[in-house]
């Protein structure tokens, strides 16, 4: 009996996609034959769906459907519009590096700017020499979708000892309605090394666009590392970025994620520590409403011993808006002395919002504290009362308390300056919201 698999108008569809894009995917033809083997890999499975257990709460077979044609090369008219998008969203003293619909934008970037002991270049480039950057082992499905599609990315080398006196800020922003974008980018930091990562995902007039993104981060010994994460996409939008994370000995990472845009999101990540005494401070904020979906997945390995992280994730959510936490603690038989907490709490303004919270711990060693917990709850009555009776309306009452809500994860945002930039960011989504 022949047995054939049976592909779904979207299998097709995607297909169609890769083979009418392959053509235009920078590589040798080394790297061609790699992108193949990951769209296989991609087409056996198809997008995930709830009976895969990590993408339980996460179905992109029912909230996606398929995967939207590649974008072009923008042109003129959606560089110009990048540039304002790049205004509005640029902190202040950073140096920007911009792709535009999945390609890099050599104009509106700074790379010939950088601070000293800081380089870069392109996936595009790369990809001519070698397929490393898209060989990732994975049975991920889209991790694999990304390795075969990936058009362009950054990658951003920041050399032992290096202390640059501006952060650099990777800028991902869409112009191209009803298409998708795949980007890849590598981040490497020395030994000794001191640095500030920001990267945003915006809009500049598009919609209902698609992102995939991946970064490959790693760390050296000695390293002190702050990595904001700022995802602020369209409201009808689709953004699901893959993060792969190796921290080497006596480390110090500070990492920060915030979602206040797009129908749909998913950040995966997937942190190894590799050296001892390292510290991973993990926060993350999810700002939902309307019928926003946003999912945070995280699997934090503690592969050597005497290291310590802790995760403080919070998700506020009004109208039907759906927040997701995942979050695993892996502790391996020779990681003695590890110290890994985590703590998600929601808060729901809405009787139809829901929260999925799911904090895991995996312990094959016998000297290590560690513990999760989880909450979700209503704004709390007696303080709104309070507030209101002092003459605030309800709208700038529930505000505050918002605030503080998410206050606690924002606040271990070291810098000052960047830690303004995110609570605005916070209070203008209140400012929609009202």
């Amino acid at each position: 009996m022949n047995v054939a698999v049976a592909k779904t108008g979207s299998g097709r569809a995607v297909s169609d996609l890769f083979a009418s894009a392959e053509g235009r995917l920078p590589g040798s033809p080394a790297v061609v034959a790699v992108r193949r083997q990951a769209f296989d890999t991609y087409e056996r499975l198809g997008l995930p769906h709830r009976r895969i257990e990590e993408w339980k709460y996460t179905d992109l077979r029912a909230l996606v459907g398929e995967v939207l044609p590649l974008a072009g090369s923008p042109d003129t008219a959606a560089l110009s519009r990048a540039m304002e998008a790049v205004k509005a969203h640029a902190f202040a003293g950073a140096c920007k590096l911009v792709l535009v619909d999945g390609v890099f934008a050599a104009d509106l970037s700074d790379a010939k700017a950088l601070p000293s002991g800081v380089s870069v270049t392109t996936l595009r480039e790369v990809l001519e020499k070698s397929a490393d950057l898209l060989t990732t082992a994975s049975t991920d499905a889209v991790i694999s979708l990304n390795a075969a599609m990936a058009t362009d990315g950054v990658v951003l080398s920041i050399s032992d000892g290096a202390q640059p006196s501006a952060p650099v800020q990777i800028i991902h922003v869409a112009t191209a309605p009803s298409a998708s974008a795949f980007t890849r980018s590598q981040v490497r930091i020395g030994k000794g090394a001191r640095a500030t990562i920001i990267e945003s995902f915006v809009a500049a007039g598009a919609g209902a666009y698609q992102v995939s993104d991946a970064v490959l981060l790693s760390i050296g010994d000695d390293a002190d590392v702050a990595y904001i994460r700022l995802m602020d996409d369209a409201p009808d939008a689709v953004n699901i970025t893959s993060q792969f994370v190796t921290v080497g000995a006596n480390v110090k990472l500070n990492y920060f994620n915030m979602t206040s845009g797009g129908a749909v999101s998913r950040l995966q990540g997937f942190i190894t520590f590799t050296g001892e005494g390292s510290e991973l401070s993990l926060n993350g904020v999810n700002l939902l409403k309307k019928t926003e979906h946003g999912d945070l997945t995280l699997l934090v390995d503690h592969a050597v011993p005497n290291c310590m992280s802790r995760e403080t994730f919070r998700a506020v959510i009004d109208d039907r808006g759906h927040s997701v936490f995942q979050g695993r603690i892996i502790v391996r038989p020779d990681a003695q002395k590890t110290d890994g907490k985590m703590m998600t709490r929601a808060l729901l303004l809405s009787d139809e919002a829901e929260a999925d919270n799911k904090p895991e711990l995996e312990i094959f060693a016998d000297d290590v504290s560690c513990g999760h917990g989880a909450t979700a709850g209503a704004l709390d009555d007696n303080l709104l009362f309070y507030l209101k009776a002092r003459g605030l309306p309800e709208k700038q009452a529930q505000a505050l308390l918002i605030q503080a809500f998410v206050g606690e994860a924002i606040e271990q945002i070291a810098d000052d300056d960047l830690r303004e930039h995110v609570i605005g960011i916070a209070e203008r989504w209140l400012e929609r919201r009202s």
